[in-house]
């Protein structure tokens, strides 16, 4: 029994020595700060590690919506540059229309007070491409001067060609039938020969006119790509202004003729002006200085 009381209070001893080294040890540990599980490390290293994730976060949510702003600014840029450069192209086709349409009229000024004749600037207003009656209406008429039979003439690129004769006259207007219509027939001659005809119309202004009436024993003295002019006989149109040119030439066998083919000088689809002549009185228009020229 003694024994038993002896060896109890041994260990209970052992164990209240071992309590007060633990905890002498852990103050110890406390006061010093160098405890093994340093808590304001952990705890510190845990907060970090959430900032910077959260920091990471909304610093990628701020460029993606810096990105998606920046391309919105970027898209609205490019539409008002490529309306900016759409309105300069606009405007540099009306330049370049302007231009033509002021050489295309300088031209015509030039001729109209160069001609022989008394002459009446015209545009055209309209057309009537059926190929059984073709009709170019032009806005003038006898208002201007314009009288039934008058011939109408033009300069294109350069070219002067027939354009055709007045039919009706109006107030403000005239019709004029073009020389490519089957109604219209024409004293003409060969430039290069003299030889004369008549020029008839196809129906049509993308077809070829018929030189009718030139004699085969002539055939020699001729080529395609030859002249065909007004002869100035009937009193119909003026003398020597180009028709057109011979683009083909068929022998007949049963005809004493030949049968000729001749392309109009003029371009109808592009014929916008044209000068509808009184060739009984002389040119009265004021002369034209060139550029340079000194006036008179």
């Amino acid at each position: 029994m003694n024994r038993i009381k002896k060896s109890l209070k041994i260990r209970i001893a052992e164990i209240l020595l071992a309590f007060f080294i633990l905890l002498s040890g852990n103050m110890l540990a406390f006061h010093s700060g160098s405890f093994i599980v340093n808590f304001n490390k952990v705890g510190f290293s845990m907060v970090s590690f959430f900032q910077e994730g959260v920091a990471n976060v909304f610093g990628f949510g701020k460029k993606f919506v810096l990105a998606i702003h920046d391309v919105a600014v970027l898209q609205k840029e490019y539409r008002a540059l490529t309306e900016k450069l759409k309105d300069y192209e606009y405007m540099q086709r009306n330049n370049t229309e302007i231009r033509k349409e002021n050489e295309r009229l300088k031209e015509q000024l030039q001729f109209a007070t160069e001609l022989e004749y008394r002459n009446i600037a015209a545009q055209i207003i309209g057309r009537n491409p059926d190929n059984l009656y073709s009709g170019i209406t032009i806005g003038k008429g006898s208002r201007s001067g314009i009288r039934k039979g008058m011939p109408v003439i033009a300069i294109q690129n350069g070219n002067i060609g027939v354009v055709g004769k007045v039919v009706t006259v109006g107030v403000s207007t005239s019709l004029v039938m073009p020389v490519y219509d089957t109604k219209c027939n024409i004293s003409a001659r060969i430039q290069n020969t003299r030889d004369i005809g008549i020029i008839s119309g196809s129906g049509s202004y993308d077809s070829p006119l018929m030189l009718n009436y030139i004699r085969k024993r002539v055939l020699d003295d001729f080529n395609h790509g030859d002249l065909v002019v007004t002869s100035g006989e009937n009193d119909n149109y003026m003398k020597d202004v180009p028709v057109g040119r011979i683009s083909k030439i068929t022998v007949l066998d049963y005809d004493s003729s030949l049968e000729i083919e001749v392309d109009p000088v003029i371009d109808f689809m592009r014929l916008e002006n044209v000068l509808v002549v009184d060739h009984k009185y002389g040119n009265d228009r004021p002369q034209v200085k060139a550029e340079g020229e000194e006036t008179k």
